[in-house]
């Protein structure tokens, strides 16, 4: 043998005995007790399997619909579309989709406490207040969205698989009621507001015109240039008005720090800054006074027709009939139970009691020792007396 392979035997750490000592401790202790190990978690878990038959069993129904899209958010960004530069701030200004919204709808009070009138279920229930059924009824209602697909998924507990399908179908119909309704007043609002700016405009237009005719203004006496320029101007400011329009029926349901308020605020201010170097060169060339009447002309004409589109978007929304939800699933009657999961609360019921009785038994055979031997005794009083000062804490 090489002395090298000496050196390396001698260096090589002995095997510890008592890597195998312990798993033979263990097994010591606990085979004598095996049939209490065995027996104890099998009869709780068939106690807990004999349980579950006590207890209704619940069934599951679920519906799955396509909620429909924003006809206020469509209208408005086709009349903005109608100017070429509102058709980018259109698309641009974070139209949301519907999904989270209805999702909401399905939750509210008034919603729920149609259901709960609907189908008796403060008597179901047994609840005494109102609030309490609302809450039964939350705890029995799941509504999800779906991110991608953008579908909603309602799904509803009870142990009466009839009265689950019922309860579920009946989500889809009260929801249509309210939000026809939440939508209609909406439509009405934004028709007289736009009703509004179309009369007023309509007057400044005329107004406009009158001046116009008044300087003697003729198409061949205008020169393309100016004219262009005049066009130009006229567009620029009717987006600008335009935009401050969307501006203020936007901030009638939303904060500053929206992104969208805040996207037009950016685009507003960048349309007046393009207006005022524009409306600045306009006033350095000298001209005769119908270039500025020509311009506030065109500028009234652009604005009128933005406001006419939006008007008619507006009549259009509200002569709309009611709001279409697509059911993709309807709700049918469950035919099996969705819980209690009997096996699988037996098997976890009897792994659960068969660790802690591995447990419990390990430390009833080392804790004599750990007491008794005179090593552990300071650490043993040490924690004796922590633990009764926080009793008395």
């Amino acid at each position: 043998m090489s002395e090298e392979t000496k050196i390396a035997l001698q260096t090589e750490p002995p095997e510890d005995p008592a890597s195998g000592s312990v798993l033979l401790a263990v097994l010591a202790v606990l085979l004598p007790k095996w049939r209490r190990l065995v027996l104890v978690p099998i009869g709780l878990g068939a106690i807990a399997l004999a349980l579950t038959y006590a207890v209704a069993p619940v069934y599951t129904a679920k519906t799955v619909i396509v909620p429909p899209q924003s006809q206020q958010s469509l209208g408005a960004a086709a009349a903005l579309a109608s100017v070429s530069a509102l058709g980018g701030l259109a698309a641009g200004a974070g139209l949301r989709s519907p999904a989270d919204q209805y999702a909401a709808f399905l939750q509210s009070a008034t919603l729920r406490d149609r259901l709960i009138d609907e189908f008796g279920l403060m008597e179901v229930y047994e609840s005494k207040l109102r609030v309490d059924a609302r809450v039964n009824l939350a705890q029995r209602v799941r509504v999800a969205v779906g991110r991608k697909e953008g579908l909603l998924t309602i799904e509803v507990d009870d142990t009466v698989p009839q009265r689950a399908a019922d309860i579920a179908n009946a989500h889809v119909k009260q929801l249509i009621r309210l939000s026809s309704g939440l939508q209609l007043t909406e439509a009405q609002e934004r028709r007289a507001f736009f009703e509004r700016q179309v009369d007023a405009t309509r007057a400044r237009l005329a107004a406009a015109q009158a001046d116009l005719q008044a300087t003697g203004y003729s198409e061949a006496a205008l020169r393309s240039e100016p004219r262009a320029a005049a066009d130009a101007f006229a567009r620029l400011k009717a987006e600008a008005t335009g935009t401050e329009v969307r501006l203020q029926t936007l901030r009638r349901s939303m904060t500053d720090s929206a992104p969208e308020v805040v996207n037009l605020m950016t685009t507003l201010g960048a349309l007046r800054e393009q207006l005022s170097r524009l409306g600045s060169t306009s006033n350095d060339t000298k001209g005769p006074d119908y270039l500025g009447k020509y311009r506030e002309f065109k500028y009234q004409e652009s604005l009128y027709e933005l406001f006419v589109r939006q008007f008619e978007y507006a009549r259009l929304d509200e002569s709309r009939e009611g709001t279409v939800v697509q059911v993709v699933d309807a709700a049918s009657v469950p035919e099996r139970k969705s819980s209690p999961r009997r096996t699988s609360i037996a098997i976890t019921t009897t792994l659960t009691a068969a660790a802690a009785m591995l447990l419990l038994t390990w430390l009833g055979h080392v804790w004599p020792r750990l007491r008794d031997d005179p090593l552990n005794a300071g650490s043993l009083e040490a924690l004796r007396s922590q633990f009764g000062r926080a009793r008395a804490n």
